[in-house]
């Protein structure tokens, strides 16, 4: 892999395209405003880019509006959208240093991660999505025989694209590769703090043979450009990942606008849940420290939530701070970095303030300070709060950081269910078990979109991923079930009776 000095030569030569993608070219921003996206690696500014606004997004639907009523992309055929899906994924990774070093700068994770699953991530799943385009069929109802009925699974139409900071490549892809592959036209919108690899993937599209208008790029803060594509009256659908009170109000502008279609895939407060009968005790730990602190504790289904059988506690906590201090913050641009930075300013403060408030409710058992690998970043040291009670604020809120909180529980499995669903989100969980009975049962009891047994974070695009209650609804990402928010179903009825 190559050397730091040499990732971060290339990060002071980078000069990414920041312009809007629209219609199959970089084109100059209707908007006259921009925003500075600023590298958590060391707080410098890396460049100014337009900030997007309700023309731009006017002109960029404008774009996908066309492309889709003329057919050029939904009425080709499933193998021929395929094919131009496939070269997608090979251009992605002909890609794949100049992707990942941008996602390191605008995010700060660290560059090995970067190359190793966010870029190979992204290719992988519009890979997916192209092989399973000529994979899927329609179906003919059991009418009698005076008539035959078809049932055909058609495209929305328009789809409006919202992704997060944390994993902007890997986001992209899960709403943008079902979502072409499905004959959709789309306009995507990310995160303002990590705008840089998705414009880029807008260019690798069209040079890889997707048809101008198909996929369209919009950088812009959510007031300027997430509104304008919610409320859109030529958007027939959005799908959105990020916060619970962002999604509620791509709820509110649907309902204010053309009643689009809205999926959203939202927070999370995952627990971990550890019986006193789990025979790992060494490879829960590990599991539970990478489940936090990997990305830095970025991630929606982290497993921020330590549910534990008191009679072992002290135990796995041990290895659980074992592994944390493996997973010291470092320099992003260091291939040997395991845990890189947070975000922004702005994150970091807030989490921060969750430190002093964890202070003041529980026990610090590891951590609980900032980190200073590169001067002017911003990093957190992987933190675990121990003696929590499930009514205070940590224990209720997402902090989307690197924190863990513990919360015992003595006895009765259902003890341990009822702490694991007193949450307002349910996207994850684990169960930690040598009892399959045990397993089974509590895996079923847990109100969550996903439940793994004897593991933490192992996933498959084959398998959906979405949550219950405040960790949204309206459809799931990865898996064909992807395709169902992103299509319609219509019934044509042919009388072949005299």
């Amino acid at each position: 892999m190559t050397t730091s000095i040499s990732w971060v030569a290339r990060a002071e030569a980078v000069a990414p395209e920041v312009r809007p993608f629209i219609d199959g070219a970089h084109r100059d921003p209707r908007s006259d405003k921009v925003f500075v996206d600023t590298g958590p690696r060391d707080g410098s500014p890396l460049v100014e880019v337009p900030n997007g606004d309700a023309t731009d997004i006017d002109a960029a639907v404008a774009a996908a509006r066309t492309a889709f009523d003329d057919g050029r992309w939904s009425h080709r055929s499933p193998r021929s959208r395929r094919r131009v899906l496939l070269a997608f994924a090979d251009a992605i990774e002909a890609h794949r240093d100049e992707l990942a070093l941008l996602e390191s700068l605008d995010v700060g994770k660290p560059i090995g991660d970067a190359l190793r699953a966010d870029v190979p991530g992204c290719a992988n799943t519009i890979r997916w999505y192209a092989e399973a385009i000529d994979k899927m069929y329609d179906e003919v109802a059991p009418t009698g025989p005076d008539a035959v009925a078809l049932v055909r699974r058609e495209p929305v139409g328009v789809v409006g694209a919202v992704i997060p900071w944390n994993y902007p490549l890997i986001l992209a892809a899960w709403k943008i590769g079902p979502a072409l592959a499905a004959g959709n036209t789309c306009v995507l919108k990310p995160a303002e703090q990590s705008p840089l690899s998705a414009l880029l993937l807008g260019s690798l599209a069209v040079e890889a043979g997707l048809p101008d208008g198909v996929l369209n790029v919009v950088p812009g803060d959510g007031p300027s450009a997430g509104e304008p594509l919610g409320r859109h009256r030529k958007v027939d659908a959005v799908t959105f990942t990020g916060s619970t009170e962002v999604g509620r109000r791509f709820l509110m502008y649907a309902a204010e606008s053309n009643l689009k279609e809205v999926a959203l895939e939202l927070g999370g407060k995952s627990p971990q849940v550890v019986f006193a009968d789990c025979s790992d005790l060494d490879a829960a730990a590990k599991a539970i420290a990478w489940g936090i602190f990997y990305n830095a504790g970025q991630t929606c289904h982290a497993g921020s939530r330590l549910v534990v059988e008191a009679s072992i506690e002290d135990e796995l906590l041990e290895g659980v701070a074992r592994t944390a201090a493996m997973l010291q913050p470092g320099d992003p641009l260091d291939p040997g970095t395991k845990m890189g930075a947070i975000v922004s300013a702005e994150q970091h403060a807030r989490v921060s303030r969750y430190l002093d408030l964890g202070r003041q409710e529980a026990d610090v058992r590891v951590g609980g300070a900032a980190a200073h690998p590169v001067d002017g970043g911003f990093y957190i040291e992987p933190t675990v709060f121990v003696g929590v009670d499930n009514r205070m604020q940590i224990a209720r809120d997402e902090i989307f950081g690197p924190v863990l909180t513990v919360h015992r529980f003595d006895g009765h499995p259902d003890r341990a269910v009822a702490l694991g669903n007193d949450t307002d989100y349910g996207l994850a969980a684990a169960v930690w078990t040598s009892d399959v009975t045990r397993a089974h049962r509590v895996a079923r009891e847990l109100r969550v979109g996903t439940v793994w047994v004897n593991t933490f974070d192992i996933a498959d695009l084959s398998t959906p991923f979405g949550g219950y209650k405040a960790s949204g609804f309206g459809g799931r990402d990865r898996s064909l079930h992807a395709f169902e928010h992103l299509t319609q179903l219509k019934t044509t009825w042919i009388n072949v009776g005299r």
